[in-house]
């Protein structure tokens, strides 16, 4: 990694704290302008690491998952437009669905596959996600069958995730695989504090797992950019 593309994570790193800060301080009017600045600082670093090497199906999804981060990012910051988040949010989990599905070796290798295997080693992400289902379902009205629409992608992310373990060198996998785990926390998080019960932590705590979330799937990309196999 080139010495001038550290600055980006410099970046990253001072927006975070900065608006981890404000959660702190309780000025949220002021985090219209850290908030963004994360998941920008993180789409330029990704663009540095990436415009020397061929614009693959791997970097544009990624790209596409950051982007729309952003997006999701800048709507949540209005309680009004959390549907409109959520849908941005949506599409970020598909373009990181895409990228761990390219990410590894033979992607498109059906044949060979323990389907019942593979469901079982998945168990307990879908048990959580249906424990996290059952506290919020009765508070959802309306937006019961966007959440649950969501709730689908984001566990079929995160066992894609898992999917690559022995697909790509241990660290790109433990990197992306903590990365979708935390991400996955992340939400639940949102989930609970929205729709069951709010506590004082959650904003806090949401912010904490998401950005270090985002940067370790990032490495995770860049780790097997690097070294595929």
């Amino acid at each position: 990694m080139k010495n001038k593309n550290i600055f980006w994570l410099y970046l990253f790193l001072f927006a975070s704290l900065a608006d981890m800060a404000l959660i702190i301080k309780e000025i949220p009017g002021m985090r219209i302008y850290s908030k963004p600045l994360i998941i920008t600082s993180l789409i330029i670093y990704f663009y540095k690491i990436t415009k020397p090497i061929s614009w693959t199906l791997l970097s544009k999804a990624t790209m596409g998952a950051l982007v729309f981060s952003l997006l999701g990012d800048t709507l949540l910051l209005w309680s009004n437009l959390f549907i409109y988040g959520l849908g941005a949010f949506f599409i970020t989990q598909v373009c990181y669905i895409i990228a761990f599905k390219v990410a590894q070796l033979n992607p498109n290798r059906i044949a060979g596959v323990n389907f019942i295997r593979t469901f079982f080693l998945n168990l307990p992400i879908y048990i959580l996600a249906a424990f996290i289902y059952y506290l919020i379902h009765q508070n959802l009205g309306s937006l019961k069958i966007p959440v649950v629409v969501y709730i689908i992608v984001i566990v079929s992310m995160l066992s894609t995730a898992r999917e690559r373990y022995k697909k790509c060198n241990p660290d790109s996998f433990w990197q992306v695989f903590i990365g979708a785990s935390l991400f996955f926390i992340s939400d639940g998080i949102i989930a609970i504090s929205k729709f069951y019960r709010d506590f004082p932590e959650s904003e806090i705590l949401i912010m904490g797992t998401y950005i270090i979330a985002q940067l370790l799937i990032v490495m995770g990309i860049r780790s097997h950019m690097i070294r595929p196999e």
